[in-house]
């Protein structure tokens, strides 16, 4: 069971209080002029219903209202939330007052209000009166966090601004937002009854352990030894000698990289020299001149693979000549083996087997050809291995170059910075220089080293197969499709009523969308191409009172109330007695008669609340009207007096 609305109250500043009762499972219609505070009660609603905006609009509300206030009732349990309006130059308040009542109890005096319920902690005690588990965790699609449905949530199926109740592109309270969507496609099928708390866990948990996967192979990527660490500790080996933290090694001699990276450690710990660096000894030059060396030897390797390469090619071409010309000649010796009992005679015709003497041995020369094909194809084909493995040690040549290239520019690089960086400075400050960026480096490869990473992979895999298997066996999806087949039917029968375009075509509510689609011959259509503002005001009104109709049937922990601001919009008449105004008084009059069908087949657990401009003289809209707000009459939401009371009290300040 969740709850309706009993009343909203404003409080003046010397503590008067202005109430608007509704009844309980009506239809419950205020009307009036612009401008005299109608919409105001819904968004008077939806800030106390903890809002995170300052959403009420309308200077008479900002300039005269201390205190808003909503009274709302569950069975026989009422609750009363109160949230004054922001002071000074706050954008909102963030402390309610929440108490609970006896049922049927008016609004508290001002005095007695106590503002200490932090915002947060008011939706938990508003979202816990609505019905709805606390412990629901549901994921969000394309992203990593998880929502807990809430009263704010359930808003977007009670709520009907102005803007919002004919809108042909948005069909929900709130849809406009970015934020809220994705919490729209995450809280429908819940609302609908079509979520498993259980599988939302393990949904929740497969989407972390994804996550966790991806992460796990970052942190094994980064935990693995640098590519050009060895470049990077050459490089400073070579800045310590210069600076002379490090004795110069013999000519020709190589150090590997675990012998560079222990002299780099003797490097720190010596202690700053005082000599001048011998003079034309340049670390830099000998690095470029093998570089060029590095790159004229890898000009050449390539130079040598693309003759290869054209060698292999035109062998290819030759080879496929010569088998063509083979495979002519080849049939010369068919026939003799054909015919083992004829003898086979030089002169002998291959065709017949006749004396050919008189040709001049024309059958004796296609046989040598034969043969001399023969031994092409097999040189040529002897050869081809050959060539490929030239063509693979010379492609591994060039790849041990390209390395070679990058480890030597960066130890130029590592060379170069060095020396800007102390280039105008005395031996010591450069030694100093070169101490610190060494410690660096070495501090930086110790925690690679000595911070492993356990490679959990393989069990995150197989957990992540495991949730996939189990998740794919579950029925949601049809459940889902299921409860949106019966509540598609509750729209349509409501479009036949009201006449809507589309009527006779299948309507389907679209959870990923979050708008209605009529199938049809020509194919799906949109709500936003269904035409008229009728028809887009006649879908919201059958698509909202659909869903409360089966948030009733299966106990949905969504506000049993909806509240529409002008749904006949501000051109519609005033004043409609006396039967004028044709079709759009009778198309006006048929929406009010769904809506107080649709109210009185839920035997009383469902409100509706109308915030309206027009004012119709017939059933069931005339004995709904709970106050009319007219220039005429002094009606508002603020009463005439609390604003000239104020002007007052500003005029004697």
């Amino acid at each position: 069971m969740t709850f309706q609305i009993r009343a909203i109250s404003i409080y003046r500043r010397d503590g008067e209080i202005r109430t608007v009762p509704f009844e309980l499972g009506s239809l419950n219609i205020i009307t009036g002029d612009s401008r005299r505070g109608k919409s105001a009660i819904l968004t008077i609603v939806d800030y106390c219903l903890g809002s995170d905006e300052f959403v009420i609009r309308g200077a008479a509300l900002r300039n005269f209202v201390h205190v808003f206030a909503l009274t709302i009732v569950k069975g026989d349990e009422q609750l009363f939330v109160a949230r004054p309006a922001p002071v000074g130059k706050a954008a909102t308040n963030s402390t309610l007052c929440v108490i609970s009542q006896e049922y049927g109890a008016p609004p508290p005096d001002f005095t007695t209000l106590t503002f200490s319920t932090p915002l947060d902690i008011a939706k938990k005690v508003l979202s816990k009166f609505a019905g709805i588990d606390p412990s629901v965790q549901l994921p969000v699609a394309r992203s990593p966090r998880q929502l807990s449905p809430s009263v704010r949530h359930g808003l977007f199926f009670c709520l009907q601004e102005q803007n919002e109740v004919a809108n042909q592109d948005l069909l929900f309270h709130g849809q406009m937002d970015d934020f809220h969507r994705p919490a729209l496609r995450a809280m429908l099928p819940y609302f609908l009854g079509a979520v498993d708390p259980e599988r939302a866990q393990l949904e929740h948990r497969l989407r972390l352990l994804r996550r966790q996967l991806v992460e796990q192979q970052q942190r094994l990527e980064a935990a693995r030894p640098f590519q050009h660490a060895s470049g990077t500790a050459a490089g400073l080996h070579g800045e310590a000698i210069e600076a002379h933290l490090l004795a110069r090694l013999p000519s020709g001699r190589l150090l590997s990289n675990d012998e560079i990276v222990d002299r780099l450690r003797e490097a720190v710990d010596t202690a700053v020299p005082d000599i001048e660096p011998p003079a034309g000894e340049d670390p830099l030059s000998a690095l470029n001149g093998t570089r060029r060396d590095l790159r004229q030897a890898y000009s050449q390797a390539r130079v040598r693979i693309s003759n290869l390469k054209t060698i292999a090619r035109e062998k290819d071409d030759f080879l496929g000549q010569v088998r063509e010309q083979h495979a002519r000649l080849a049939t010369l010796g068919l026939l003799h083996r054909a015919h083992p009992e004829m003898p086979q005679q030089d002169n002998a015709c291959p065709v017949c087997g006749s004396d050919t003497t008189n040709t001049a041995g024309i059958a004796q020369l296609m046989r040598l050809d034969l043969q001399r094909l023969d031994a092409e194809m097999s040189t040529i084909g002897e050869a081809t291995p050959d060539i490929n493995a030239r063509i693979a040690e010379e492609e591994d040549a060039l790849a041990d170059l390209r390395s070679a290239l990058a480890r030597n520019q960066e130890e130029i690089e590592v060379l170069s910075a060095g020396q800007r960086a102390a280039a105008q400075d005395d031996p010591r400050h450069r030694a100093a220089v070169v101490q610190g960026r060494i410690s660096l480096f070495l501090d930086t490869l110790t925690r690679h080293v000595h911070a492993p990473v356990e490679d959990r992979r393989e069990e995150l895999a197989l957990e992540i197969a495991s949730l996939e298997e189990q998740l794919g066996n579950s029925a949601q999806e049809d459940l889902l499709s299921s409860h949106l087949s019966l509540v598609n039917q509750k729209i349509q029968a409501k479009a036949i009523a009201l006449e809507l375009e589309h009527r006779n075509d299948p309507i389907r509510l679209d959870p990923r969308g979050l708008t209605l689609i009529a199938d049809t011959q020509r194919g799906p259509v949109k709500m936003s191409e269904m035409g008229s503002g009728h028809n887009y005001l006649g879908y919201h009104i059958a698509t909202m009172l659909s869903l409360h109709e089966w948030f009733k049937e299966i106990g949905s922990p969504v506000p049993r109330f909806l509240i529409l601001d002008q749904p006949s919009q501000a051109g519609f008449p005033d004043e409609t007695r006396g039967g004028g105004f044709g079709s759009a008084r009778a198309t006006l009059l048929d929406i009010y008669k769904t809506i107080a069908s649709t109210i009185e087949s839920l035997d009383g657990s469902f409100q509706v609340i109308v915030l309206e401009h027009a004012d119709l003289d017939a059933e069931p809209f005339r004995s709904a009207v709970r106050a009319r707000w007219r220039r005429s009459n002094g009606g508002a939401l603020v009463p005439e007096h609390w604003i000239a009371y104020e002007a007052d009290d500003g005029a004697e300040e």
